[in-house]
């Protein structure tokens, strides 16, 4: 008697879209999918379901994610049609109502609740798929085709997401990293209570939620066991960490006095960010801790006494603010003034020494006067932010500034933003030159490709390293690494060239011997 062959693994696909908070969810669905036993391919040619992990944080994202859904959708038509196909991530959340009319492609939607039941999801697709293709006219005109296997008409995809999520995973999570084996993402909490009128993260995501501070340092001390140097902390406000697990917690402590005083109140052992901080910067061995998403309205003096205490966090800190004239702060309902702004980044600066602040701006927001942006501008010059991001404003649906009237048109918004970048473009070449002789640590990540060297052009140099262009501007030539500084976040900053032979994924002490326009050149 033979013996029984095993069945033949389910294989999948993931496409995934978005910020760090979506690539963890991703990271999480592909552990699940894995410890089920799964295969994971890259080539969704080869695979019997793909995911696509969506993001819908303004209109360029959900432009991206449905057009990313129909070229899966018409390449499993064209080359594989029993291939299952499900979307997830915050398209889903925020349309789940419409999409499964819009977009009839799908085999399954699934929410951020469901990221753990991604294996049976899996084979609710494939099943969903089987049914759909049996009720196409070519199936039921099959005269071979029993009639008792017809199908009359195609099952609708199946729905699976939650109003309101609750889920953030834990330390005993599966998860299957998707970033370099030096450096992970480390998500300390979920959702967001703040009213910000232009955002619909908070109907997306939930309400802000922290993990335990014990399953978080767990997490980073396996984390640092297989080889990260680099931690960065993720969540929608990672200033807000904790305060949602106070006794008897309210949500809307949002705004600075509010959060100060919630704060004061609070016991030495109560689980906040500064307490975060220390207990991550104790555990053993030489990796920098990276804050990202912070918000202003929560920023203590506590906190920026830690960041300057603690070693291992590091010199950076990433806070968006979106604006600095006081109109556009009351119309973006940002709970901070523009005094408290200023007086919180030179309070950040005093305080931390060698800190590099990284901030965005929304430009052409409802009610947005040439008076206002210039107010903007000059709050650039003045402040001469290390790093700086500006987007247009989108107008969403479901917000409260997309009801608002003295909408900005699109070509000003797009101008605005031109002039803004211009600005910090200036800014940012003149910072980067005046770094050229220091020496400074890095974390080596990669060799660098000859696409990237050829994009960058190079302002100052030492020793020839570089050679003249046909256009007039000096390229870099021969081989270098890619690694990033303390004040380079991983995919959003710039980058530092190193020529020369450093082992990859470790630090390195380096000295800068020129810049580009954003990234900067260097020598061990």
């Amino acid at each position: 008697m033979r013996p029984k062959q095993p069945a033949t693994p389910i294989r999948v696909g993931l496409i995934t879209l978005g910020c760090a908070k979506n690539l963890v969810d991703a990271e999480v669905m592909l552990g699940n999918l894995i410890k089920d036993g799964v295969e994971i391919t890259n080539d969704p040619a080869l695979a019997d379901v793909v995911i696509v992990n969506t993001c819908s944080f303004i209109d360029a994202a959900q432009e991206e994610s449905v057009d990313t859904i129909l070229q899966s959708a018409q390449l499993r038509d064209a080359r594989q049609p029993h291939q299952g196909l499900i979307v997830s991530g915050c398209l889903t959340q925020r349309f789940r109502n419409e999409l499964p009319k819009l977009l009839p492609e799908v085999d399954v939607f699934m929410g951020i609740d469901q990221v753990e039941q991604v294996p049976s999801l899996v084979r609710a697709a494939l099943e969903k798929r089987r049914q759909r293709v049996a009720a196409t006219p070519a199936a039921r005109n099959r005269r071979t085709r029993p009639a008792k296997e017809i199908v009359e008409a195609p099952p609708a995809p199946l729905l699976d997401v939650h109003a309101r999520p609750t889920y953030i995973p834990d330390f005993g999570t599966p998860r299957f990293r998707l970033t370099p084996s030096h450096t992970a993402y480390v998500k300390i909490a979920e959702g967001c209570n703040h009213p910000c009128s232009f955002c619909i993260i908070p109907r997306m995501r939930g309400s802000h939620r922290s993990r335990a501070l014990d399953d978080i340092e767990r997490e980073a001390r396996q984390l640092v066991r297989s080889g990260v140097r680099e931690l960065n902390l993720i969540s929608q406000d990672s200033t807000y960490y904790g305060l949602d697990l106070r006794p008897r917690h309210r949500p809307n402590i949002a705004a600075p006095d509010r959060f100060r005083a919630a704060a004061q109140g609070l016991s030495a052992e109560a689980p906040t960010l500064p307490l975060l901080l220390r207990r991550l910067n104790a555990i053993p061995g030489r990796f920098w801790i990276r804050l990202l998403y912070t918000h202003p309205a929560h920023w203590t003096d506590e906190l920026i006494e830690t960041m300057a205490g603690c070693r291992k966090v590091a010199r950076y800190v990433d806070i968006p603010l979106q604006h600095i004239h006081p109109l556009m702060l009351e119309r973006m309902r940002r709970e901070t003034s523009r005094q408290y702004i200023v007086d919180l980044l030179a309070r950040i600066r005093a305080g931390i020494p060698g800190i590099a602040l990284r901030t965005t701006f929304i430009v052409g927001f409802p009610g947005e006067t040439e008076a206002c942006f210039k107010e903007l501008l000059q709050f650039i010059e003045d402040t001469r932010f290390e790093r700086l991001g500006v987007f247009t404003y989108s107008r969403e649906d479901g917000t409260r500034a997309g009801r608002m009237a003295r909408q900005v048109p699109d070509t000003i918004r797009q101008e605005r933003r031109d002039r803004a970048m211009a600005l910090q473009h200036r800014l940012a070449r003149e910072m980067a030159a005046a770094r050229v002789g220091r020496r400074v640590n890095v974390l080596v990540e990669r060799e660098a490709k000859a696409r990237e060297l050829k994009q960058a052009r190079v302002h100052s140099w030492e020793h020839g390293l570089i050679r003249e262009s046909q256009d007039g501007t000096e390229t870099l030539r021969g081989r270098y690494l890619l690694a990033r500084g303390e004040a380079d976040a991983p995919d959003i900053d710039g980058r530092v060239y190193v020529r020369g032979d450093l082992p990859l994924g470790r630090f390195a002490r380096v000295k800068i011997v020129g810049h580009t326009d954003y990234d900067l050149i260097a020598t061990p």
